[in-house]
Formats: structure tokens, C-alpha cells, sequence
């Protein structure tokens, strides 16, 4: 008997594996024209938040309001409450009044807050945001009226009555308004469950002052006292902000959207980016305050740093300074997650779908 040659042994055992292999190909092939594909947003629980928003509209503040109430399955919030800062209370008041007629949220109270700072003289900002706080667009007088009482009144109630680590506090503006409530009220802080804050700069420089923020330096010694709270801080300072910008393709697609409240967005947008893009000389334009909104609703859009992060509140010029120990040399307690890079199309996609759903 002769032994077959090695050379057609293997061919031979191949074509025994042939047929499984072949239904496990199949098999394959049919599971990825079936399955339905997984994206990353869908692998990923939405986050959501029991939300007070303290606000200081401002152009990108009235944006930043209406992408955060064109997402009520996200953020539920409970109320607005309204500090002086771009233009002055009254006006702010207004504006946040404003952007809650324009989304059609009549169900959400707005509360005025301080009129000035803590200690220092008041500063506006009606160089940038316009006279009336607003770019681009006409305002008028809102038909709902602001709520009864004082927003420093209401932060006290609310967290006070609120479940431990419950509620978000998103500070787009001055944090005068939480400074006064920490001040007399210090036992506020275990309603808290995180502060998301608009401000501060450090690899990019100031834009009020060389090395200063614009809500910082409004009322440093407000942002001295709620850094010091002990209350998770997450801040979105211009490090960030100039990274994620406008352009007229972006602006374009809000526009074309066919609803008023893109309409509006756009106008802001096209008026409001203007002083930026001449002074930095940046391609676009940033919109602050509405990063806030988009980290509360998509975090993973965001990368960024634990960081010890203290304000120098004495005269001269470094007022107003976020001082971030970004290496840790001076080996103190992280207090901040400081983020300092984003997915600028991410948030334009993001920011542009919740437009979408207003009227």
C-alpha cells in the first residue's frame, strides 16, 4: 500500500474544512447586513440633569438657552435665574425672558438676581453683545413677567430642599448670584451635584484683559468664593471656546433649518461673531456659553484635565486671572476639570439638531 504524496494531503484536508468554513462566512455577511450598525451616542446612556441655569444674556447666553430648552428630555430645568454682567440686570432679565418666549417654554420661572458685584465697580460688555445685549436681532418687551422674588432667595429654597447631589448648576455668566448663597448660606452645597461654568482662560489669554476672562473678571471675588466651595467644578474656559467656532457653512445650516428659532440663532450668530473674528483674527467666531450646554448633554464631545485652579482677586494686572496649575507643581487639590478640547462639528451637529426643534 502507498502512502498519497504530503503535496495532496493538504489540498484534501482544506476542502474537509471548505463547508464550515463557508457557513461561517455566510453567517457572517448576513449579520452585518442585518444588524443594525451601533454608533458611539448610542452605546452611550444620555446624560441627564435636574438643571438651574444662571444666566447673563448676552448674545451667546440667549443661544445657549434656547439649545438648552430645545432638550427637556436632558435637562430638566427648573428654573433661570439672572445676575448683571454682559448689560445690566434689567436687560438681562429681559433677555433671558426673550429666549423663553422664543422656545415656547412658558413653563420655566425666572428669577432676577444681583445688580452688581460682589466688591468691584460694575463692567458691561455692550461692546460686543450690543446695547440691548443682543446681536442681530429686534428685541421687545416679553409678555410673561419675571417670577416672585430674588434668585439668591431661590438658590437658597431650592437646594436646600433638594435631594443630596441632585442638582446641576450651569453659570454662564458672573457667579455672583451662588457667591451671595454660599455666603449665607453655606449648607447649600449638599444639593449640588456639579457646577458647570463658563470662564476662565489659561493657554489662551484673557479677552476682557490680557491674561482675564470676561465672567471672571466681572466678579473675581464671586468665582474666589465658588472655587473654593468644594463643589465638583467643571469649567469651559476660552482655551476651549476659541477651538469651536462658527463658519458660514455652519451658520448657513441653522438658517436653513426653516424655523424661526434657527432664523434667529443665525442672525445672532452672523452679528455677534463679527468683533471676535476681527480682533483675534480667527477664521469664525466662538459661541461661549453654549459649549456649557452642549457638555451637559454630551460630555464625551469634551476632553480635559483635573487641575487646581485658584483667581487672583487683588488690583492690578493679573485681576480676574484664572491661575491653572496645569503640570501640578505646586501640588495642591485638583478643585476643577478643566477642559480644553472639544469636537467643534460635533457641537454644531449637536447644537443645530436641538435648534431644529423649535418653533
Amino acid at each position: 500500500m502507498h502512502s498519497r504524496p504530503a503535496a495532496l494531503a493538504l489540498p484534501s484536508r482544506l476542502a474537509a474544512l471548505f463547508p464550515i468554513l463557508f457557513l461561517g462566512l455566510v453567517a457572517l455577511l448576513t449579520a452585518s447586513f442585518i444588524a443594525p450598525k451601533a454608533h458611539a451616542a448610542d452605546a452611550t446612556p444620555a446624560t441627564t440633569h435636574t438643571l438651574i441655569i444662571d444666566t447673563d444674556p448676552g448674545a451667546d447666553d440667549v443661544i445657549a438657552l434656547l439649545f438648552a430648552m430645545a432638550s427637556p428630555e436632558q435637562l430638566k430645568i427648573q428654573a433661570l435665574t439672572t445676575v448683571a454682567g454682559n448689560v445690566p440686570l434689567a436687560k438681562t432679565s429681559r433677555n433671558a425672558r426673550l429666549a423663553r418666549e422664543w422656545a415656547k417654554r412658558p413653563d420655566i420661572a425666572i428669577y432676577a438676581g444681583a445688580p452688581r458685584p460682589l466688591l468691584r465697580t460694575p463692567i458691561y460688555a455692550a461692546d460686543i453683545h450690543g446695547s440691548e445685549g443682543i446681536t442681530g436681532v429686534k428685541v421687545h418687551e416679553p409678555s410673561q413677567p419675571l417670577a416672585e422674588g430674588n434668585a439668591v432667595d431661590y438658590l437658597i429654597r431650592t437646594l436646600r430642599a433638594a435631594p443630596e447631589k441632585s442638582v446641576t448648576l450651569a453659570m454662564l455668566g458672573p457667579e455672583t448670584n451662588l457667591a451671595l448663597a454660599l455666603t449665607q448660606a453655606p449648607d447649600i452645597t449638599r444639593g449640588l451635584r456639579e457646577l458647570v461654568l463658563m470662564g476662565g482662560a489659561h493657554f489662551n489669554g484673557g479677552n476682557i484683559t490680557p491674561t482675564a476672562e470676561f465672567n471672571v473678571f466681572a466678579d473675581p471675588h464671586a468665582a474666589e468664593i465658588v472655587l473654593k466651595s468644594g463643589v465638583p467644578i467643571t469649567m469651559l474656559p476660552l482655551d476651549l471656546t476659541h477651538k469651536v467656532l462658527t463658519s458660514p457653512e455652519r451658520i448657513a445650516k441653522l438658517r436653513g433649518l426653516g424655523n424661526q428659532a434657527g432664523r434667529t440663532v443665525a442672525d445672532i450668530l452672523d452679528a455677534y461673531v463679527q468683533h471676535d473674528m476681527q480682533y483675534y483674527g480667527l477664521p469664525g467666531g466662538p459661541v461661549h456659553d453654549a459649549t456649557v450646554v452642549a457638555y451637559l448633554l454630551q460630555p464625551s464631545l469634551f476632553r480635559g484635565r483635573k487641575v487646581n485652579v485658584e483667581v487672583d482677586s487683588r488690583e492690578g494686572l493679573g485681576f480676574g486671572q484664572t491661575v491653572v496649575d496645569w503640570y501640578g507643581g505646586l501640588k495642591k487639590p485638583a478643585n476643577v476639570n478643566w477642559i480644553a478640547e472639544g469636537d467643534a462639528q460635533g457641537f454644531f451637529d449637536l447644537l443645530t439638531q436641538r435648534i431644529s426643534r423649535l418653533p
